[in-house]
């Protein structure tokens, strides 16, 4: 997923203007778009603070002016959780016998402390080419160009042969206490919601340090995100008379065991073409060491010397190639003149697809073969599920749009070593894919971090980009 020849990578990783951007845009009602996108942000959906009832009742509004009626917007929110509600939205086809199409994106985003930032968090600001704010990408990008696409289909007078659903749901970010929304769907109104297909986030356009263009991504399949907890107790005593038997050193010998273990590689359609297209993108580049290594490892999944060439080049390439895990916080000790009675340390893993929990539980439990460390596994964020099928239906629109706004920079499928709420939706048996082509350099626009931006341009070809794609995909037999 990240980053020769400056001639040959001048053209594959074009950077200029998609073609006949410029007048689209002019004649798109970007204006209305921006508003949308504005009020979106500007609505506090951090847990502590905010409230995504209150944003996904705004957007409501946006359809409702648009001509929606009351019967086909869906506000829902759980009881005990007044401020994380969401939106279910229908646009009816004109074909009863097309499965429709689902257009998921969640409206909560990651905590952001204003005296951390450079700029107001909760106000978009538009500064040397970008747009500043949490949720700016994360996710409130792609939620307001669903609701933007549906109110540009109504004043078209668009009749798509399939019906288009859009689902804005709270608690994606996984906020210690939230109900996280497009599981709720799946268990409790998979009626709302069922579809032939999803697009959601979790790809993006990748830009390299320079800011070129290097390839287009499409989430197909994502990992499982799920921590354990590691807890030693003892009896302690004083520490002037110390002993063998101490928590923290058995939780530290325990640590250093999981640190020094690297799960084996494991291959999917995903990360197969993801990998078949950077070996291309690479030797043009001129590292054709690693474009050697990657296209073997596609050809053998048991080349260990090309694999771990591969995985020791990048952490995102390492990732899409394995279970990882590795430790985030320490807890240990309840005086500074006292034996520890207890040392608790969580690790969290993002497993491969289709590897069971327990499994990795296991593994772990092996590797530190202490009977003194207890390894345990809090309930899970969401359930382990299969990606969903590369079909040309999927991939050929995407490569087809591609090529017209981007002339030569690769379409290229990933397995996602995040996680999103695709994969309550998979594994409810709607196929998920992750297409947003918002181009992010290798800081990734600061997403959950301080000072999130976008590029304005960018953000306005991703709108342009989907809203053609969903169109063809609503018309597809």
């Amino acid at each position: 997923m990240k980053n020769a020849s400056v001639t040959l990578l001048a053209v594959l990783v074009c950077a200029g203007a998609p073609r006949g951007a410029s007048a689209a845009a002019a004649s798109s009602g970007e204006a209305a778009f921006r508003g949308v996108y504005k009020e979106l942000v500007e609505t506090n959906t951090a847990l502590s603070s905010g409230s995504c009832t209150l944003a996904a009742e705004r957007m409501a509004a946006h359809l409702r002016t648009a001509g929606f009626p009351d019967s086909d917007l869906h506000l829902f929110a759980q009881p005990g959780h007044p401020k994380e509600g969401g939106l279910v939205a229908v646009y009816p086809g004109r074909d009863p016998k097309a499965k429709a199409m689902l257009l998921l994106a969640h409206l909560d985003v990651v905590e952001a402390k204003r005296e951390d930032w450079t700029r107001d968090p909760f106000t978009l600001i538009e500064e040397n080419g970008n747009f500043y704010a949490r949720g700016s990408v994360d996710d409130k990008a792609e939620a307001a160009i669903w609701v933007d696409t549906l109110v540009r289909f109504r004043g078209e007078g668009f009749r798509p042969r399939r019906t288009i659903k859009l689902a804005l749901t709270c608690g994606e970010e996984g906020a210690l206490g939230a109900v996280n929304g497009a599981q709720w769907l799946t268990a409790n109104h998979k009626d709302w919601i069922d579809a032939a297909f999803a697009i959601n986030e979790g790809a993006r356009g990748e830009l390299d340090a320079d800011g070129h263009r290097v390839a287009l991504e499409v989430q197909a399949g994502e990992k499982t995100a799920q921590n354990f907890q590691l807890e030693v107790t003892n009896s302690g005593g004083h520490s002037s008379l110390p002993v063998q038997n101490n928590a923290i050193y058995h939780l530290a010998a325990a640590l250093l065991k999981i640190g020094g273990y690297t799960f084996p590689a494991q291959f999917t359609d995903g990360n197969r073409a993801y990998f078949t297209g950077m070996a291309k993108i690479q030797a043009a580049q001129g590292k054709a060491d690693v474009a050697k290594a990657m296209t073997a490892l596609v050809r053998d999944p048991n080349d260990q010397q090309a694999i771990a060439l591969v995985s020791s080049q990048d952490p995102g390439w390492n990732a899409t190639l394995r279970t990882t895990c590795v430790a985030t916080m320490l807890d240990g000790g309840h005086a500074p003149n006292a034996l520890p009675q207890r040392a608790r340390a969580n690790v969290n893993c993002r497993i491969f697809p289709g590897v069971a929990i327990e499994s990795v539980r296991a593994k772990l439990e092996e590797l530190v073969a202490d009977p003194e460390v207890k390894v345990t596994a809090p309930p899970a964020r969401g359930p382990s599920s299969s990606p969903p099928p590369l079909t040309p239906q999927i991939m050929g629109p995407v490569e087809k749009l591609a090529a017209q706004f981007w002339p030569g920079v690769p379409v290229l499928p990933i397995l996602q070593p995040g996680a999103t709420d695709g994969e309550f939706l998979n594994a409810a048996g709607i196929p998920t894919y992750g297409i947003e082509p918002l181009f992010l350099g290798p800081d990734f626009g600061h997403i959950h971090g301080l000072n999130e931006y976008v590029g304005v341009e960018s953000l306005m070809q991703c709108r342009d980009f989907l809203y053609r794609l969903v169109r063809i995909y609503a018309e597809q037999k």
